[in-house]
């Protein structure tokens, strides 16, 4: 570990101990530093106990694209920590502990792995009482001193965390964490790092931040939920900014009601969303289908954890695409983006809310917990607050703007009305000399039920075949997919979807340093799917390998449902942690390797 430019820290302990708002000043610390951060929190779904590691990545070089490896520095806040994490404990790292409590004797640390036990009662002996509380500011002022960080900044972070109690709440944290500092320097040398940042503030934003930013951005002015993680952080952004933005934050009683509200809004003009997870989805799928027959826009966040049923509520995983492609009954026009980055994530909402007012239709969003609750540094200059807002055939009072039909007589309104694009003039309710109805059971160009006596076969068809005239148009106003490198030229095409962008660039860049030549696919736009595009890469690569966090390879089935194209490799991930950096990279450079068979892997941590 000679002047690394990053660094990796872990901090854990168990659930009520602390470990989030410890690994959230060393963020802040870090990016306001003008380093990169990226965090992940591996937490259980129980709110005392348990077990809880908060792993960050930081970096001066370049932005940091995953939460790391094995860590530099281990902050053990409890005996359980210290005994699953010591052997992951790099050569030449640090563990943090509190010496009064957590014992050693007969842990293996690794080769030039240093212990610094912090006797938490003595360095606290000004606050009595206070010495489980304070062990976490304790291990941040040691961190301070072995990583270099700016003791003024982290200072400023600490102050504007526990500020917000009292003041004597930061001013006694502060102290504590300089007695921490002090304590290291008296018995340790810095690690041997280059952690100078480049002095720009960079924003710590989650993928949920970044969606409820987007909705506000977007237009969005009513959100209805009901709290499931790991999508309920979208409501607790809006919550408190609602009211300043012209939104309206409803938190439901349950999932129905929540995007059964959201369709009426959208019904009465108002751009609406509303956010689940998996479980919470399938109470869902129903009012999905509502919203496409009466033609309703509405965007629904879809945020994926480990199941089936429960599952793993506080785990992440890619399991449920092929729930989000079969939501409703029968066969609609809709859209489908999963987000590849934070940033991603807020255009992808602005995004999905022009795409289903212009097509009056729902978008899905579907994340993961990782995309949607880890953290990561944003420069400032990558979101914007403008952007286009597209409310689609939204038409004025008929007889102002399409005039009478040459007899003094106002044309009957057709809110259903057949068109080329199959988007029909869409008037608000209220609008005089515009009504109409909209039923959920199939109906004619004004909206009159043909089912009820006697079903017409030929208006079924017609305006069946409308609806679906819209596919043409959302796949021509969506993207396909994001392609980095020649396939043609390359050794290998790695695939992959969604929040696993950016654990395959930091593979592919570490291939390309050693010189093998890679292709990257990342499909974000699933539906429509862009299947020649999609198709032109895979037939002209070499060896193809498509990752995913499930079990089954759900986007490679659906790749070569669309394509009929078969991966030569698949890597999969279902134990409800992401991929991680090392482990992945040797399973695609045993793919490389000459004559390697066709196979699927499935990774563990």
């Amino acid at each position: 570990m000679t002047n690394k430019p990053r660094v990796t820290v872990w901090i854990g302990g168990a659930a009520g101990d602390g470990v989030a708002s410890t690994g959230d000043i060393f963020c802040k610390t870090s990016s306001r530093m003008g380093l990169h951060v990226y965090a992940y929190n591996s937490y259980q779904s129980v709110i005392r106990g348990g077990h809880v590691y908060y792993q960050v990545q930081v970096g001066a070089d370049s932005k940091v694209l995953s939460q790391g490896d094995d860590a530099d520095v281990l902050i053990a806040l409890n005996q359980d920590t210290i005994n699953r994490h010591a052997a992951h404990i790099r050569e030449g790292g640090v563990v943090i502990y509190n010496s009064d409590k957590i014992k050693t004797e007969g842990i293996k640390l690794g080769a030039g792995v240093r212990a610094l036990g912090l006797p938490v009662t003595q360095l606290t002996q000004a606050y009595p009482g206070k010495s489980g509380v304070m062990q976490n500011t304790l291990a941040l002022g040691a961190l301070v001193h072995l990583l270099g960080l700016d003791w003024a900044i982290f200072e400023e972070s600490i102050r504007s965390t526990f500020g917000k109690k009292k003041a004597e709440v930061a001013e006694a944290n502060v102290s504590i964490a300089k007695a921490g500092l002090e304590h290291a320097k008296s018995k340790l040398e810095p690690l041997p790092l280059a952690l100078k940042g480049d002095g720009k503030r960079r924003s710590l934003l989650t993928g949920n931040q970044a969606i409820a930013m987007g909705s506000v951005i977007g237009g969005c002015k009513f959100y209805a939920a009901y709290p499931m993680t790991p999508a309920s952080s979208i409501m607790h952004w809006l919550a408190p900014r609602a009211p300043k933005y012209g939104v309206v934050m409803k938190q439901c009683e349950d999932e129905i009601a929540s995007i059964n509200m959201a369709i009426g809004a959208g019904h009465a003009g108002v751009r609406s969303m509303t956010g689940t997870a998996g479980g919470g989805f399938a109470l869902m799928t129903e009012a999905v289908g509502l919203a496409a027959m009466t033609e309703t826009p509405v965007v629904i966040v879809e945020v994926q954890r480990g199941g089936p049923s429960t599952g793993l509520p506080t785990k992440t995983e890619q399991g449920d695409l092929w729930q989000i492609l079969g939501a409703s009954q029968g066969e609609y026009p809709r859209a489908v983006i999963a987000p590849t980055s934070v940033s991603d994530a807020f255009y992808a909402t602005t995004e999905s809310l022009n795409l289903a007012e212009q097509f009056q239709c729902p978008v899905l969003i579907i994340s993961d917990l990782l995309l949607s609750e880890h953290m990561e540094t944003v420069d400032p200059d990558t979101l914007t607050n403008h952007v286009p807002i597209e409310r689609g055939e939204i038409i004025a009072p008929w007889i102002e703007s399409h005039g009478t039909n040459g007899h003094g007589k106002t044309e009957k309104y057709l809110r259903f009305k057949d068109t080329p694009s199959g988007v029909s003039p869409r008037a608000l309710p209220g609008t005089p000399d515009l009504m109409y109805v909209a039923a959920s059971d199939e109906h004619n160009e004004e909206g009159i039920v043909i089912s009820d006596v006697y079903t017409d076969t030929t208006t079924r068809v017609k305006m069946m075949e409308k609806r679906m005239r819209k596919v043409d148009g959302l796949l021509k106003a969506t993207k396909g997919p994001v392609v980095d490198g020649n396939p043609a030229d390359s050794a290998i095409t790695l695939v992959g979807w969604g929040s696993t962008l950016q654990i395959i660039q930091e593979i592919v860049l570490a291939l390309r340093k050693e010189g093998v030549k890679v292709c990257h696919m990342q499909i974000r736009n699933i539906i429509p799917f862009h299947a020649a595009e999609v198709e032109a890469v895979l037939k002209a690569s070499k060896k193809t390998v498509c990752i995913e966090n499930n079990f089954t390879g759900q986007m490679a089935t659906l790749i070569r449902q669309e394509t009929s194209f078969q991966f030569h490799h698949k890597i999969h991930k279902y134990d409800g942690e992401p991929f991680y950096f090392e482990p992945l990279l040797e399973q695609v450079k045993a793919c490389l390797a000459p004559g390697a068979p066709a196979r699927q892997v499935q990774l563990t941590v």
